[in-house]
This record gives C-alpha cells, sequence and structure tokens, in this order.
C-alpha cells in the first residue's frame, strides 16, 4: 500500500470537494478527473513495461474503495475504464501497445460498453449484431449503457454473430469512437452519477478488422459471472462506507448512534475481509455474487439509516447523504445479474410490520 498511502489521502480530500458537482452535472468532471491524473491513480492498473505502477489488485481494491467513499461518480468512470485495460491486457500485444501506455499517462479515455452480452435488453433480440467479413466486421446497432462515451477515444464492446449457425457466438472487440458509423447519443438523465455521461452509441455500418478482436467468437465470453467482478462490490462498500463513516462521526456526540455505526461498521469489516480474501483466490461465481449481493444491501441500508439520522438536512443538497441515497440506488441497475437481483428482492420482500 505504501505507493497509494503516500497521496490518497490528498485525493480522497478533493475528490469529496467536489462529489456533488460531479453527481449533478450532466458534463465530464474534468476536475476530478484530473485529482486522479495528478494523484497517479490512472498509473496503478498499468504494468510496468507500459509506464504504469503496476499494482497489486488487492491494493487497487483498498485504494478504489476509498475513492468510492469519495465520489462514487469519478469512481465509477475509473472502474469503466480499468474494465476496458483489463480486457485489453487479455489481448494482443498490438492492442495493448496501442492503447496502455497512453492511458499509464491520463491521455484519452477507456471504456466499457458489455451490458447487451449480460443484463441489459435480454428479453429482446442481440443490440448489437456483428456480420463476418473477409478481414472483419460489420457492426450493426446499439451499445446500449457506454459510460463516459462522449469523452471517449476507444470503447471495449460485444457482439452476438448475426449467423445462423454460430448458435448466438460473441466476439468482444476495441472499437474506436472517431470509426465512420459510429453515433454517440447524449447523456442519459440519470438520477445520480450524471457526470459520468452515460450514453447510447449505435453503430451503423461500423467495420472493424481482426486485429480490434480481443476474444472470440466463442459462446458466453463473459462466463457466469457476467460484466461485474469484484470491483463492483468493491465500490458499493465503497459508498457504503462513505455513509458508515458519517454515522461514526455522529456516533461521538449522540448517544443513539452507536449502536448502529457499530453494526454496519461489523458488517463493512466482514465483508471487506471477504472481499480482500477473494482476491487472487479465484471464487466461484456464486460467491462472488452472494457477496456482490451484500455489499448492495449494506449501501442501501447504511445510506438510508445515514438520511433517518441526519433529519431534514439530509435530504437537502449538498449534504452528501442525500448524494449516497441516490447512487446507492445505482447497484440496484449496475452488474446486477438475476442471482443478486432476487437476493435482494428476497430481503426488500420480507415482513413488513
Amino acid at each position: 500500500m505504501k505507493d497509494i498511502r503516500a497521496n490518497i489521502c490528498e485525493v480522497v480530500k478533493s475528490l469529496g470537494a467536489l462529489a456533488e458537482s460531479a453527481d449533478r452535472d450532466a458534463a465530464w468532471p474534468t476536475a476530478s478527473w484530473e485529482v486522479l491524473d495528478k494523484g497517479g491513480v490512472l498509473s496503478w492498473s498499468i504494468p510496468t513495461e507500459f509506464g504504469g505502477r503496476g499494482l497489486s489488485t488487492l491494493e487497487q481494491m483498498r485504494g478504489n474503495e476509498s475513492l468510492g467513499a469519495a465520489c462514487l461518480t469519478t469512481a465509477f468512470l475509473l472502474s469503466q475504464r480499468e474494465a476496458a485495460v483489463r480486457w485489453i491486457l487479455k489481448g494482443p500485444e498490438t492492442l495493448k501497445q496501442r492503447f496502455l501506455p497512453d492511458a499509464a499517462r491520463g491521455i484519452g479515455y477507456l471504456t466499457i460498453g458489455i451490458s447487451q452480452l449480460t443484463t441489459s435488453r435480454q428479453h429482446c433480440a442481440p443490440a448489437l449484431l456483428a456480420e463476418p467479413f473477409e478481414g472483419g466486421f460489420r457492426l450493426d446497432g446499439v451499445i446500449p449503457w457506454v459510460t463516459g462515451a462522449s469523452g471517449a477515444q476507444a470503447v471495449v464492446a460485444g457482439a452476438v454473430l448475426e449467423n445462423s449457425q454460430t448458435g448466438g457466438e460473441q466476439i468482444l472487440f476495441v472499437l474506436s469512437l472517431k470509426n465512420p458509423g459510429v453515433k454517440i447519443g447524449p447523456p442519459m438523465a440519470l438520477s445520480a452519477l450524471a457526470g459520468s455521461c452515460t450514453s447510447e452509441i449505435r453503430c451503423e455500418g461500423v467495420w472493424i478488422s481482426r486485429e480490434d478482436l480481443l476474444a472470440g467468437p466463442g459462446r458466453e465470453l463473459l462466463g457466469k459471472m457476467g460484466g461485474g467482478g469484484l470491483e463492483t462490490s468493491c465500490l458499493a462498500l465503497g459508498l457504503a462506507g462513505g455513509a458508515i463513516d458519517w454515522l461514526g462521526g455522529e456516533s461521538q456526540t449522540r448517544p443513539e448512534v452507536i449502536g448502529i455505526f457499530n453494526h454496519y461498521e461489523g458488517i463493512r469489516s466482514e465483508f471487506r475481509g471477504t472481499l480482500h480474501g477473494m482476491v487472487g483466490a479465484a471464487p466461484t461465481p456464486e460467491a462472488a455474487l452472494k457477496l456482490r449481493a451484500g455489499c448492495t444491501r449494506l449501501a442501501l441500508q447504511a445510506t438510508q439509516a445515514a438520511l433517518i439520522l441526519s433529519k431534514g438536512s439530509g435530504f437537502v443538497a449538498p449534504h452528501p447523504v442525500q448524494r449516497w441515497v441516490r447512487q446507492a440506488l445505482f447497484f440496484l441497475v449496475w452488474s446486477c445479474p438475476r442471482p443478486v437481483a432476487s437476493e435482494v428482492l428476497e430481503g426488500l420482500l420480507g415482513k413488513i410490520g
């Protein structure tokens, strides 16, 4: 952690001061992203051979939890870049050389758009189709959920092959957003994290070469976990931690808050230990999804407890509690596959009264 400890406190402090505007304003949070760049955060995940720091996954998890507590909007933008980086690291050397050195220096923004293969629009026909051609593929359709699209240079995306003989095979690839036929929609009017500038991208006769492929053709390229991994749980834990730390501060002068703080602090410590234990341990999909459901429920409950205890003042912007409550709802739709949704719903369907 020594690489992170040197400046993480200052980064967190600066992000916290900008968090409300990053959440409310539907514009790229330039100031917040510059905080990450100047603090060296953008180099954490990039291997040293490409100019990065090459921090371990566990070090990154610890740092990202702190970022999520300070400003979930910025942490979410970073998480989507990191997801793209992880896929590029699994790809051919040419793509690594093309994108990773710049990413380590904070040049450009990479993002990811694979929800159409996992949780988004699964009740409909494939959102994005790829038709094989000699030397490449033609893309037609939409990538329905792309964070930071307006400020990105490229997106790691997935499509289903338009060929009945393939039985729904998929490909993953890097798509330059400057390619002819790529149309980026306006930022969605999200209930929270407006600064994530999440948009739909439409592809009309977009051509990519086989050199842009990261994986496939194949079936279920994202595995049973889908697009979200332990990183989703990490940010949910971070957001919950923001509210829990606030409860801890209140407990110093309000005895009635002590028990509530201790309750949620105990759960946070348990989940953090589980999360860190899973890093590098190849957890089963079932265990990882159970942790994600637990962290989601903790984020919902801790933020709502903070709202109750903050009374009316916490419901008025820019008080951080109102932001945390709104942002906690995001985990009900972000990478929330059926097992996670079912477990959270089970809690909501419990006895009332």
